[in-house]
């Protein structure tokens, strides 16, 4: 079996969560440079090794079906929120209408909200994300309620592994999407996800296999380093293994996407252009949208590395 073009009513799957980084607004330029034989639905496996907040891989289940299907992330609670939504939706979804009917009674939403976060700090952080438990549900709730109510819908940790974001100012916000939830749950169904070393998307890789890589981005100005989405930093040592990675997957015969900043927006830093000069590099336009200050979210170029 191969994968298809989708040619018939389908239920669109959105993203569950805002992410900051997330690469909606980049959807069109990376369609325009998918390869052909992706297009051509001769791909079988797609891979993503930093699924974030997903809105490559959903956009692509809207338009094709994989037979198989890698979802990694380092982050435990992406790990742990994507399979409770594969797996127990209805439950998520109960667990969400509470939380939301909670949240707009409750007389002081501010004291409501940073109770809740203090309940989603004492859940354990040394798990096993892989293996199902009890408190999974409710811990997946809370992900997704902090992060519709928090400062800019972002997803930060301290030192500590904290989840460490103030309350943000939204008039009646949509916590629970129950079409949204149960159309992702459908994208996911034949996904395998897992908290992973983005390596691992060696093991899973053949001339018939698409991944795509959106690793946090390499910072272009001092000052606009955000990458806090675990306590691991992603430095320079980590973007050259990346690439390594990249090039080893090339040589397997996989087709392969890479998006991350471009140094040169800003002051004349060819790290990228050096690193994959043996690849393709696309320059697209963007918006910065995680910029609290107007002037932070003017357009800017990102790259787009294909190795086709």
């Amino acid at each position: 079996m191969t994968s298809h073009a989708i040619d018939f009513d389908y239920q669109i799957a959105r993203p569950v969560l805002k992410w900051a980084g997330g690469k909606g607004q980049l959807l069109p330029q990376i369609n325009q440079i998918l390869p052909e034989k992706l297009k051509k639905g001769a791909i079988r496996r797609y891979v993503e090794p930093f699924v974030g907040g997903g809105a490559v891989f959903f956009d692509l289940s809207n338009q094709y079906d994989f037979d198989e299907v890698f979802l990694f992330d380092i982050n435990p609670e992406l790990v742990i929120l994507y399979n409770v939504v594969k797996n127990n939706v209805r439950s998520l979804i109960t667990e969400l209408d509470k939380i939301q009917n909670q949240y707009y009674s409750s007389k002081d939403q501010t004291k409501y909200y940073y109770k809740r976060r203090d309940e989603y700090n004492d859940f354990p952080k040394a798990i096993n994300t892989n293996l199902f438990l009890s408190d999974f549900v409710r811990r997946s709730a809370l992900t997704v309620f902090l992060n519709r109510t928090c400062f800019n819908g972002l997803f930060r940790v301290n030192s500590e592994n904290k989840f460490n974001v103030p309350m943000g100012r939204y008039k009646n916000p949509k916590i629970l999407d129950v079409e949204n939830l149960l159309n992702v749950s459908n994208a996911l169904h034949k996904a395998v996800i897992q908290q992973v070393d983005f390596g691992t998307a060696l093991e899973y890789t053949d001339k018939d296999t698409f991944i795509y890589y959106d690793p946090p981005y390499r910072p272009i100005r001092k000052t606009s380093n955000f990458n806090s989405y675990a306590v691991v930093d992603f430095d320079d040592k980590e973007q050259i293994r990346l690439k390594n990675i990249f090039a080893k997957a090339h040589k397997k015969g996989a087709l392969q996407m890479l998006s991350n900043s471009d140094p040169t927006n800003y002051i004349a830093d060819p790290f990228f252009d050096d690193l994959y000069a043996d690849f393709n590099i696309h320059r697209v336009m963007a918006k910065r949208l995680i910029n609290s200050k107007a002037d932070g979210r003017d357009e800017i170029r990102e790259l787009l590395i294909t190795n086709y």
